[in-house]
């Protein structure tokens, strides 16, 4: 049967201009001429019997059904070209794997290791795209996700199974020069602690007073202190000397081993989360078949024993 797709070079142009709002920079951006692009788009409006642009004077503008259809396409022109790049990257050989993560914990825990996985399976692409909330895996390409929840939350992400992989302790962490600076010593108490700048996780802004509540303290300023989004930033900020930072200490392994950061303290407190492989409930099937049967098999396998095991 025939399929009603018009023509991906009109849809690249569309998407371009769409984008910009202008087709001279569609034009620039797809290596075309301006009368190129507006073709294109002509022919475009002409298939789909729609206006999609309107003259502006500035240049033009999308039209309601115009952005609509941008909305739609985007996310589609994004999958084709990833699934040829995969195409592309194998070669016609070897396997890959798509794999949703959340930022920090992929970029500091699991892409040192992933070395060490090239070298046991070096026809075995993995990657990597950022993603911090549950999803629906019939509505993506991935085939699998490392997600940092509690039980509670893992348990409730529909159509899937989990494998727990590391429980999350946080421990605070400082520059050594910061202490230098000051006047302290290498391990501080608790009190101690509580004086220097707090540098504070947006995410878990009750994290610092859920820590000295543990040890039975209740510091006037918890809570107080400059804010960052991600654990990388507060890591980096901690580095840098411009305070304390409460982290899991499995995303500082670099800088604890560089000297960069210390452990301010010895009191680890357990966040309640866990890192967790998440599969489709079909990986089930997978993860029991022999090694070789299954990439997603072999990838659990390896995640398993990489656990326990220090950054290479």
């Amino acid at each position: 049967m025939r399929r009603h797709i018009p023509s991906l070079q009109a849809l690249a142009c569309f998407d371009a201009a769409a984008r910009h709002e202008s087709y001279t920079r569609a034009a620039q951006e797809l290596a075309l001429t301006q009368s190129a692009v507006s073709r294109q788009i002509s022919a475009l409006e002409g298939y789909l019997g729609l206006a999609l642009f309107r003259r502006t004077r500035h240049g033009v503008a999308l039209t309601p059904a115009g952005a609509d259809y941008a909305r739609q396409i985007a996310p589609r022109l994004q999958a084709l070209e990833r699934d040829t790049l995969n195409a592309m990257s194998r070669q016609g050989r070897g396997r890959s794997l798509s794999l949703a993560a959340v930022p920090t914990f992929a970029t500091r825990w699991l892409i040192p290791r992933l070395p060490h996985l090239a070298t046991l399976q070096p026809e075995l692409l993995v990657h990597i795209e950022t993603r911090t909330r549950p999803f629906l895996f019939a509505d993506t390409e991935f085939d699998a996700a490392l997600y940092a929840g509690t039980p509670e939350q893992v348990g409730n992400w529909a159509g899937t199974r989990a494998l727990a992989l590391l429980e999350e302790e946080v421990v605070p962490v400082c520059a050594p020069t910061l202490l230098q600076r000051l006047g302290l010593p290498s391990a501080l108490t608790a009190q101690q602690l509580s004086a220097l700048p707090l540098l504070q996780q947006s995410t878990r802004p009750t994290a610092w007073q859920q820590w000295f509540e543990q040890l039975g303290l209740s510091p006037n300023n918890p809570l107080s202190g400059p804010r960052f989004e991600l654990f990388s930033m507060t890591a980096e900020a901690a580095a840098h000397g411009l305070g304390a930072a409460l982290v899991p200490k499995l995303l500082v392994e670099a800088e604890l081993a560089s000297g960069a950061l210390v452990v301010a303290s010895p009191h680890a407190m357990k966040s309640g989360r866990t890192y967790y492989l998440v599969m489709p409930e079909q990986g089930d099937e997978a993860l029991g078949q022999s090694e070789d049967a299954s990439t997603l098999a072999v990838f659990a396998q390896w995640l398993q024993q990489q656990v326990s095991q220090p950054a290479a």
